[in-house]
């Protein structure tokens, strides 16, 4: 499917529809199909359209968390499904304490919580370091 901003040629109006194609359009344009929904007109093209392409230098809203992220994980270390269990060693002293991330279920992640251990969730899923390629 594609969208196009259509103008009336009577009346200056502009609206916008979608179709199958540039080619489907053009058949139903051609056929009397496409009419100007203020005044019914059939005379009808499309409007001028300026394509939103992001430059590539872009500061997209995902870009910034990715990067937050990534530097958030950087002296962080992957402990995978022995998140909780380190989590735990960590807050009751067992074991040194340092930055580490993993898996953990919403339960699992909720009963940390209860327990008065801080944890927090991630906004982007993290692969894991065998995973990377």
């Amino acid at each position: 499917m594609i969208v196009f901003d259509l103008q009336c040629r009577d009346g200056g109006e502009t609206f916008e529809a979608w179709f199958r194609s540039g080619a489907e359009f053009e058949e139903q344009r051609d056929a009397g199909l496409v009419q100007c929904p203020i005044c019914s007109s059939a005379n009808v093209d499309k409007a001028p359209m300026a394509p939103r392409v992001p430059r590539k230098d872009s500061d997209q809203p995902i870009t910034r968390l990715a990067a937050l992220q990534s530097r958030l994980l950087k002296d962080s270390r992957w402990v995978g499904d022995a998140f909780t269990d380190t989590a735990r060693a960590m807050h009751s002293g067992e074991i040194e304490t340092e930055q580490v991330h993993g898996n953990a279920t919403l339960e699992q992640a909720r009963s940390l919580l209860d327990d008065g251990v801080p944890v927090a969730p991630l906004p982007l899923r993290v692969t894991p370091p065998n995973q990377v390629n």
